[in-house]
């Protein structure tokens, strides 16, 4: 059980690895800055070497032994999923994925590999990449994999006939569709580890409702209001204390999921998080889980 958790109630973890994907801004970067802080190695998986290294820079200055590295990542390209994948096998230990990368309502694109984006940035490469290092997860006891979702899951359906919304394209649903695959799959995935008696335990969170850079698609309406919303939500460095406690929390467990505690889990210190009775359907779980193998072309084998 997590009650009440922030960043104070994080012990050293020195001698640990995590990987943070997107981790140059935002929830990403202050999950990266708390655990360098706390003498944990932290691989930051981005796009832009110009802006991981920005976020490098800005982390020492606050922690100048902190130990970092730069894993090139770009979601929307599983050619990239896969050679990140090496370059993380190659360390000596990988201790806790962390996937926090991802986009919200951008107009309708598609990936390198013809996924609608918010699909296939969201769930698809998350899917990929933690697949991939399964196995790396499974050298190191105790390990976790933290997969990130959103409030907008409980509003989420998988649209299974029109996956990549080629017969129409409401940014919002798509959005909320990715996060309901990303509940589903952290709860399938733990399932299947389980089964396996694999130590490796799949746990999922929400930042609340956090001021990042994920509003940039939003309407210029809305983004001319924004500067007065964040007053009432979320910081950034607020929103990732459900990531953290995700991640190195002493009371996670596997399957668990884990967001803010204030009115509606907006903000708040991070507790037990509640979701939708859709998100525990195993067999939509299955089906969805099958699709992903199908659409990637990469079978986690549990």
């Amino acid at each position: 059980m997590i009650k009440d958790f922030t960043d104070k109630n994080i012990s050293m973890q020195t001698g640990r690895t995590f990987l943070v994907t997107g981790a140059n801004t935002g929830l990403g970067f202050e999950t990266a800055k708390v655990l360098a802080a706390k003498g944990g190695r932290v691989l930051l998986g981005c796009r832009s070497r110009d802006r991981a290294e920005a976020a490098m820079d800005e982390i020492l200055v606050e922690t100048p032994d902190a130990d970092l590295a730069f894993v090139p990542l770009d979601q929307a390209n599983l050619t990239s999923v896969k050679e990140a994948a090496e370059i993380v096998k190659q360390e000596l230990r990988l201790d806790v994925l962390i996937n926090n990368a991802g986009i919200m309502g951008p107009p309708r694109t598609l990936t390198e590999d013809g996924f609608e984006s918010q699909f296939g940035v969201n769930h698809l490469g998350t899917f990929a990449l933690t697949s991939l290092l399964l196995p790396k997860l499974e050298k190191t006891k105790k390990s976790r994999v933290v997969i990130t979702s959103s409030l907008a899951h409980k509003a989420g359906r998988i649209n299974f006939n029109d996956v990549h919304a080629d017969n129409g394209y409401i940014a919002f649903q798509r959005y909320a569709m990715s996060k309901f695959a990303n509940i589903l799959h952290a709860t399938e995935l733990d399932r299947r580890l389980r089964s396996k008696n694999s130590h490796i335990r799949a746990i999922c969170c929400h930042p609340g409702v956090a001021s990042t850079e994920l509003a940039r698609h939003l309407p210029k309406v809305a983004q001319m209001f924004m500067p007065v919303a964040s007053l009432f939500l979320n910081t950034p460095a607020k929103g990732a204390w459900p990531t953290l406690a995700a991640a190195v929390g002493k009371g996670a467990v596997g399957g668990g999921y884990y967001g803010p505690s204030g009115f509606g889990e907006w903000m708040g210190t991070a507790s037990d998080a509640v979701r939708s009775r859709q998100s525990q359907n195993p067999k939509l779980a299955e089906k969805l889980w099958d699709l992903s193998i199908e659409l990637t072309g990469v079978d986690p084998g549990i």
